[in-house]
């Protein structure tokens, strides 16, 4: 789980949970249906700012918004990154 990225000021590099490929009865959710995770866990985190101090730590599980952070691609593995403050808390 480590990398080679670090977040500037009160920012938060997250990797989301995989979607939800069956339903609790057992049907199968096609692609065009899946809805992005609303949880994941904290790969890096910034040394935050003079006003903020950083909550979250790396290996965190975390909650977001459902259009929380910025995608990108890291070596090959999709994740976020968002300020501390998108976070809505810690499970």
């Amino acid at each position: 789980m480590s990398v080679k990225f670090k977040p500037l000021a009160d920012r938060v590099l997250v990797e989301p949970a995989a979607a939800e490929t069956k339903t609790d009865s057992g049907i199968y959710i096609p692609d065009s249906a899946k809805e992005k995770p609303q949880q994941g866990t904290v790969v890096a985190v910034g040394k935050g700012t003079k006003d903020h101090q950083m909550t979250v730590q790396v290996k965190d599980t975390v909650l977001y918004g459902k259009f929380s952070g910025t995608e990108l691609k890291l070596d090959g593995k999709d994740y976020l990154i968002m300020k501390e403050d998108e976070i809505l808390g810690i499970l």
